[in-house]
């Protein structure tokens, strides 16, 4: 009978770990799109945290947050916050930056 309980943790582990990864394909997906709209330069894109939340509004979610560079001139670096609840974009914060 424990065994069930292995293969059941198991499987929960893999699929944790994809759904990790279609978070982060699109956590790429609404930073590109967002540069391109801006007109901004994408340079990179990291994971910060993912977490279970519960909320009367959404229900249970997984809540990640991403760091992402980007350059507003083509010379400087500035670092933003991406977050979003499941696959869907919540919000993009933007620090003061130069441009050309």
């Amino acid at each position: 009978m424990e065994n069930i309980y292995y293969l059941l943790v198991f499987c929960l582990f893999c699929w944790y770990f994809v759904y990790l990864r279609q978070v982060s394909e699109a956590a790429k997906k609404h930073v590109n799109r967002y540069c391109k709209e801006a007109g901004l330069q994408f340079i990179s894109l990291a994971r910060r945290s993912s977490r279970i939340k519960f909320t009367k509004q959404h229900g249970p979610y997984i809540y990640s947050t991403f760091d992402f560079d980007f350059s507003g001139d083509g010379e400087s670096n500035n670092q933003g916050v991406l977050t979003l609840y499941g696959l869907k974009l919540e919000q993009i914060n933007l620090p003061a930056y130069r441009v050309n």
